[in-house]
């Protein structure tokens, strides 16, 4: 495993993990709102041998530096770029999650040779509306992220596991989350709608939906993903906006069966 970081554009220093030996398949993980690349953990320890894995944290997340906010959707899917390009990684699936998968399309739009295939998770061409992430700027800007982390835990996940021990181990984790990063991101998605670039994409594309999402519901991931021809859709059931955390075995299952249909696996 390498730990390193890129520099962006702006001099911003972004933190990425590179795993898997060099000429492996190329997996690039883009974390959601308010996660970083430990997100992806449990999905990590249940696929195949041999891929080439790279995971970053956003901007303002994790271990990557936290420019004063707001943020902007192309300088998110720059920043993608340019871990991919400091990697040496071309033709890659590239899997989003939410704000990820907002910049998993940007990217395909912008730098198609650095995406071959595309999984968008728990995402959309545009997630809500200037006046919800308006709302919730505010509200941060008042009580801090503590004011909605209940809110956002039941966006979440499922009923079943907010009732069990791990719920309280990604509230901890959201509240880690640097403020000034989370509302930066809130105003990327706030400016987003990607309905006529994703339309115009034509790459292999996997949708996964969890059906108790209360971020991103099925029918808006689907909307979305029907957007691109020849795609397909899954859901991914009794899992919310996480599924990758809720259900890592299902999850890993469906990358996986998904990497073989597009020929990165035999």
């Amino acid at each position: 495993m390498t730990t390193d970081h890129a520099t962006a554009a702006d001099g911003t220093r972004l933190y990425l993990r590179l795993e898997g030996p060099p000429t492996g398949p190329a997996l690039v993980l883009a974390n959601s709102l308010g996660t970083d690349l430990h997100l992806w953990d449990a999905v990590l320890d249940n696929l195949p041998r041999g891929l080439r894995v790279l995971r970053y944290d956003m901007r303002g997340h994790g271990r990557s530096e936290v420019p004063p906010a707001p943020y902007a959707m192309g300088t998110l899917v720059s920043d993608a770029a340019t871990v991919l390009d400091h990697a040496e990684i071309t033709d890659s699936t590239f899997i989003g999650l939410s704000i990820g998968g907002m910049v998993a399309q940007g990217l395909a739009v912008k730098r198609p040779d650095l995406v071959r295939a595309l999984v968008l998770s728990n995402t959309a061409a545009k997630i809500g509306t200037p006046t919800l992430w308006q709302r919730r700027i505010d509200a941060i800007r008042t009580g801090g992220l503590a004011s909605i982390a209940d809110d956002v835990m039941a966006r979440w996940f499922s009923p079943s596991f907010r009732k069990g021990p791990d719920l309280a181990a990604w509230r901890a984790r959201f509240l880690e989350t640097p403020e000034e990063g989370y509302l930066g991101c809130c105003a990327a998605i706030a400016g987003t709608d990607f309905y006529t670039p994703t339309a115009a994409l034509r790459l292999p594309t996997l949708g996964l939906a969890g059906s108790d999402d209360g971020a991103t519901p099925a029918d808006l991931v689907r909307e979305t993903v029907d957007l691109i021809p020849g795609s397909r859709f899954q859901i991914l059931r009794r899992t919310g906006h996480l599924p990758c955390v809720e259900a890592p075995n299902a999850y890993a299952q469906a990358l996986t069966t998904f990497l073989t249909e597009t020929g990165q696996l035999p």
